[in-house]
């Protein structure tokens, strides 16, 4: 009699553990629907480009490396923010320089162990994963990606799916002082001066640039600007040593500007070389 009051006691405490998970989730959510986990070897031209960012090895694994300052963010998302405007008529200037304010060029602790890049919040209706993080008050809730790339993609979701950035998309996507103040009007950020960050940030890095790019050519003229200097597109047979003697960098300096932990580069990666 003992065994059997004991044993169903047990259960009673493991079933009580196995319900007590929870998610942080709202009631009555609305089901949010993103677009699948992005394929960086697509037949899409913005795509391919997406692909050829920076790289490095990590216990044995391929990972993206962190921007170490705003042209190389700006750099590496580009082609998404590019794509995204054709998807979306959302200015290309607008969402880089929102990504750039938001994310601190890619080295916030939200961007960098969540891939959240805009900052978005849960809100009613996300039903993704999420993590908690100090912001207007203590441990808000704040949505977490698994790549970058479907950040950019939720932001898009976010403004074209919320009735209060309609009148935005009226203004197309070469107008981004409209858009500016209109995500401020609209209740976007809090910050007053957010309208006049956003255009600050889109003039000293010449974004609007990429609001002119057209659909078929992106992928050209991007190759064509001034993005691709300084850089290096590993291929079969280089090495960290002929690359320092073809660049006149030491080894040293080239791992170190590249956060390269090893000697080990892949074809296709792509170094910074000054």
């Amino acid at each position: 009699m003992k065994i059997k009051i004991f044993f169903t006691a047990i259960c009673s405490v493991v079933l009580i553990g196995c319900s007590s998970g929870k998610k942080v989730v709202n009631a009555n959510p609305k089901k949010v629907v993103l677009a699948p986990a992005p394929t960086l070897s697509g037949s899409s031209s913005v795509t391919e480009k997406v692909s050829e960012l920076p790289t490095l090895k990590q216990n044995n694994k391929i990972v993206r490396a962190t921007p170490t300052n705003t042209e190389e963010y700006i750099k590496k998302y580009a082609p998404i923010a590019i794509k995204k405007m054709h998807e979306h008529n959302i200015p290309a200037s607008i969402t880089l320089a929102q990504g750039v304010l938001e994310s601190g060029s890619g080295r916030s602790s939200l961007a960098i162990k969540s891939n959240n890049h805009f900052g978005i919040k849960c809100h009613k209706g996300w039903q993704g994963k999420s993590v908690t993080h100090d912001d207007d008050e203590k441990g808000e809730c704040f949505r977490k990606y698994k790549y970058p790339e479907t950040s950019y993609e939720d932001h898009s979701q976010f403004l074209l799916t919320r009735g209060r950035y309609a009148s935005l998309f009226k203004l197309g996507h070469k107008n981004y002082t409209g858009w500016a103040y209109g995500l401020k009007r609209a209740g976007y950020a809090t910050d007053k001066k957010y309208p006049k960050k956003l255009i600050a940030i889109i003039k000293k890095y010449d974004l609007s640039k990429y609001d002119r790019i057209s659909r078929n050519n992106s992928v050209t003229k991007l190759s064509s600007s001034n993005l691709t200097s300084g850089y290096h597109k590993v291929a079969k047979g280089d090495t960290l040593y002929s690359l320092s003697r073809k660049y006149k960098i030491s080894v040293k300096n080239l791992k170190l500007i590249n956060s390269l932990n090893g000697n080990t580069i892949s074809i296709g990666q792509e170094l910074k070389t000054k």
